[in-house]
């Protein structure tokens, strides 16, 4: 699949389920309302739906939430669809996560053919952990991480770095990630959904830590992608990497190759616009087939804008897209 800009999409990120057991405070509101089960696919439909963007050229599909580990008989999806893993088919499955679930099923995931997952993490401190996710417990994300390598699976931490927050700890952070062998990306909040408290508020540029972070720390420039937006730098002094995923600072629209799939079969040609495409409605109409669905894919992505318009500053105090965060997984 080709988009009007000539860019190839390649990569799928599914959002199995809208909701969580935890509450980052940017990523949704406290008081969440949650979607009826009537307006969810189910595993089949969400199945079908990856296999349609499989045959389409889809290569790299990532799932996530939501929390997806808390979506119920969620496995059997990861387990059908680490069956297309190989030649003509995905060259990666892989998760996000909140870390919460992986004591119970890392050993799982890495059976389903994941190799690699990211954990949202965005601090060491246990008060601040807790605080940025309502009522969250370090120790349970903590032994989730350590569950998921001993089961063989690669760990990327990722941070939303925050002013006034998180700021101080990304020192800590990278030793901690160097000690234990993880990859430690480094996010810009988006102005994504109704919070509580001021983005601009949280707002921190990752130039301004980049040069911060320099004065301690060698940073050598990487070529390592792994298909997402992040640029990655190797730490000398850890031998792991650093990335920076910068949509306000530095945007990086001119070679997304992503659309983002959600739960309801909504899909977002592009994670900062409104415009998106009905696929339940293709999916459960028993008069479209296959062709059918891969046809609506098709017109979705001729559709799919080159950039999105995210502006975080005091002047504007609604975010720059309604839905929160967790609707399309980031």
């Amino acid at each position: 699949m080709i988009d009007p800009f000539g860019r190839r999409i390649s990569y799928l990120r599914v959002s199995v389920t809208d909701r969580c057991d935890l509450r980052c405070v940017y990523c949704m509101a406290e008081d969440m309302s949650f979607l009826p089960k009537a307006e969810i696919l189910s595993l089949e439909e969400l199945e079908r739906l990856c296999a349609a963007f499989i045959g389409l050229g889809v290569d790299r599909l990532r799932l996530t939430g939501g929390e997806p580990l808390v979506r119920r008989d969620v496995m059997r999806l990861i387990r059908n669809l680490g069956q297309r893993l190989g030649p003509g088919g995905l060259r990666e499955l892989t998760l996000t996560t909140n870390g919460t679930q992986l004591t119970k099923y890392a050993e799982e995931l890495h059976a389903a053919g994941v190799r690699r997952i990211n954990v949202s993490l965005d601090s060491l401190d246990p008060a601040t952990f807790k605080a940025l996710t309502r009522w969250g417990e370090i120790g349970k994300t903590l032994d989730g991480i350590f569950a998921a390598k001993a089961a063989g699976l690669a760990v990327k931490i990722n941070a939303v770095a925050m002013k006034g927050v998180n700021e101080k700890e990304f020192d800590r952070m990278i030793a901690w990630c160097g000690e234990h062998g993880f990859d430690l990306t480094l996010i810009e909040t988006m102005p994504l959904g109704e919070i509580t408290g001021s983005r601009s508020d949280q707002y921190l540029p990752l130039s301004l830590v980049r040069r911060d972070l320099r004065q301690r720390w060698t940073l050598e420039d990487s070529d390592h992608v792994t298909g997402g937006p992040a640029r990655y730098m190797t730490i000398a002094e850890t031998g792991q990497r650093l990335g920076f995923i910068t949509p306000m600072t530095h945007n990086f629209c001119e070679s997304c190759n992503r659309v983002r799939l959600t739960c309801t079969g909504t899909l977002y040609m592009c994670l900062g616009q409104e415009d998106a495409a009905d696929l339940r409605a293709v999916l459960r109409d028993p008069g479209i087939d296959e062709a059918g669905l891969r046809a609506a894919i098709e017109a979705a992505i001729a559709r799919k804008p080159q950039g999105h318009d995210f502006v975080i500053d005091r002047r504007r105090a609604r975010p720059a897209v309604g839905r929160h965060m967790s609707v399309t997984g980031g």
